[in-house]
């Protein structure tokens, strides 16, 4: 059988003036101009013209079927040059056309317009949403992203190790997804969160540098910035390895990357490294948006006397603005909105007007000394806004809410920039007061810093081998130095209700492993998803997959999740038990 085309349509060029060429494609539009019939078909290299001096050739022919088209190329006429795409000068005189799949006449939506469509309607019938240029442009980018992510690490040395999906159940921060044994009755495999412990065995065999392209898979619900269920890490691991190598060769990948693959600024390396205690401090975040100038201050001491009960006894931040006193009450009105909204009661604020005289809400509650002291401590000058966020324990993390609130409606940030920082030092354990106990707050196989030392300290005191990448609010990666000693590995779980017994069935690899000789190891895992919704400027990490799940959980595609049938769950032990 002769070869379906001979050239792709976007490649037309007038090189090929007065060839007969046979191109593939989808009819993108059909068009009638007075009775003479043209017709765009587009391939994934671009679209090509189609006339005829037989218009019931196109007889039949509906948008969005696939067909091969022979024919001449011709120049077209200059009035009708199009330089909107790459053949717009040319057209292809049509002798045959062949239609090799019929579309119906109807379709879900316009394919050059897909975005404009509801996202589930557009998941339901991706193979169209898909054939939108610019839909599939950025699965073209993801392609070339990952090759050159591929690349870099080939470049340093690292080994592309592929690792299990069907795996043990870990806790590791969110929900197994489950997977029952039919050879196993009563047990259950689970899809990993993420290559954790077999990376840990690889540097443990004595691998010096892993990497892989690792899908991970999460029961979490979906964000703007996570997809439900499944998404893609760049996965890796070192051994005889410092916290400095890995966050030298993480920002070697980002910067790089973002170098190639972006034209906005980017940060200079080495990146502003923050511990998570300053990020908190200052940014009341640990993932900051440093592209932000507004910055948080400690007033809990200047009211430690107040009479002003909401501030009395609790932690006070504030964040001065400067030249917003002209600001209409309609603008401070919509923030208060917003700090309700946040689970804020409101927020005060006061204005420094004239002669370093406030106005404001509360301004009536301050004594003249607590006047003093806060212009001593903002820094205030005339026509600045100080605004307060207090709260026995969230005081921080509201305030950086604010942070990022006002960011917002003052236009401060800069969006041709990549701000990069590493935040560090970050708190091993948090206080889980519904359990009555300590849970590990991030990775449980992070190293605390100064080791058994550590735990000479109160289990909130403790910091951990742990690091972010953060990028213009978002995190991009996370990483340790990984916990490699028996010793601190069964104390540091103890703290977190684990006893010796429960470490050796529950990680019975790791903990026997570790056993014959296992290196200092650490790592990191950029998220490959959020790296290509940044570089593409989008505000939907869906729009970056092939085919993802649905906000909801729900695959409209492929119809899933979906019944089984009483066969299947007969093999697998599994009988389903009404709610109610």
């Amino acid at each position: 059988m002769e070869k379906y085309r001979d050239i792709y349509c976007g490649k037309i060029t007038e090189q090929d003036i007065d060839r007969e060429l046979s191109i593939c494609g989808w009819v993108e539009n059909i068009r009638d101009h007075g009775g003479v019939i043209f017709v765009d078909v587009r391939d994934q290299s671009g679209v090509v013209q189609l006339v005829s001096n037989d218009d019931s050739i196109f007889d039949g022919i509906t948008r969005e079927s696939s067909v091969r088209v022979t024919g001449k190329i011709r120049k077209r006429s200059e009035e009708d040059y199009n330089d909107k795409i790459a053949t717009g000068t040319v057209e292809l005189l049509v002798s045959k056309i062949d239609v090799l799949g019929k579309s119906l006449n109807v379709l879900p939506f316009e394919v050059m317009s897909s975005t404009s469509v509801s996202e589930d309607v557009r998941l339901k019938y991706r193979y169209l949403d898909l054939r939108n240029p610019k839909v599939k442009e950025n699965i073209i980018f993801r392609t070339k992203v990952i090759d050159y992510l591929r690349e870099k690490m080939k470049s340093n040395d690292f080994l592309e190790v592929q690792t299990p999906i069907l795996t043990a159940s870990s806790p590791e921060g969110a929900r197994d997804f489950l997977v029952p044994s039919r050879k196993f009755h009563g047990k259950f495999y689970a899809l990993p969160q993420a290559p954790q412990q077999f990376k840990q065995l690889l540097m443990c065999s004595g691998f010096d540098k892993y990497f892989q392209i690792a899908p991970c898979f999460r029961d979490e619900d979906a964000r703007s910035d996570r997809v439900y269920g499944e998404f893609y890490q760049l996965d890796l691991e070192m051994s005889f390895a410092s916290e400095d190598d890995v966050l030298e060769v993480g920002e070697e990948i980002f910067y790089d990357t973002f170098k190639k693959f972006s034209d906005k600024e980017i940060s200079p390396r080495p990146f502003r490294r923050l511990t998570y205690k300053e990020a908190m401090d200052t940014y009341g975040s640990d993932k900051p948006d440093l592209r932000n100038p507004l910055t948080l201050i400690d007033l809990t001491e200047e009211f430690e006397e107040t009479t002003f009960r909401p501030f009395r006894g609790v932690t006070v931040k504030g964040i001065k603005v400067s030249g917003i006193a002209d600001k209409p009450n309609s603008w401070f009105n919509e923030l208060v909105e917003f700090a309700n909204s946040i689970g804020m009661p409101g927020i005060g604020y006061i204005t420094v007007m004239d002669d370093y005289k406030f106005k404001g809400p509360i301004d009536k509650f301050l004594t003249e000394d607590e006047r003093d002291d806060l212009i001593s401590k903002a820094k205030l000058e005339i026509g600045d806004v100080l605004f307060f966020i207090a709260d026995r324990k969230n005081a921080a993390k509201l305030a950086g809410l604010i942070r990022d609130e006002l960011g917002r409606k003052l236009d401060l940030i800069d969006d041709d920039k990549f701000e990069f920082c590493i935040i560090n030092d970050f708190p091993m354990y948090e206080w889980n007061e519904e359990e009555d106990k300590y849970d590990f707050t991030h990775n449980p196989f992070s190293m605390p810093k100064d080791g058994m030392k550590a735990f000479e300290k109160e289990p909130n005191e403790i910091v951990a081998h742990q690091f972010d990448f953060v990028c213009n609010g978002v995190e991009m990666a996370s990483g340790a130095v990984r916990n490699h000693d028996l010793d601190i590995m069964k104390k540091a779980f103890s703290i977190a209700g684990y006893s010796t017994e429960d470490l050796q069935t529950r990680f019975k690899a790791l903990y026997t492993a570790f056993q014959y000789g296992a290196p200092p190891h650490a790592g990191m895992a950029p998220g490959i998803d959020r790296m290509l919704m940044m570089l593409l400027d989008e505000e939907n990490i869906r729009e970056t997959i092939a085919f993802p799940m649905a906000a909801s959980g729900q695959d409209y595609l492929m119809q899933s999740p979906s019944d089984v049938t009483e066969t299947q769950l007969r093999e697998l032990h599994i009988k389903i038990r009404d709610h109610n």
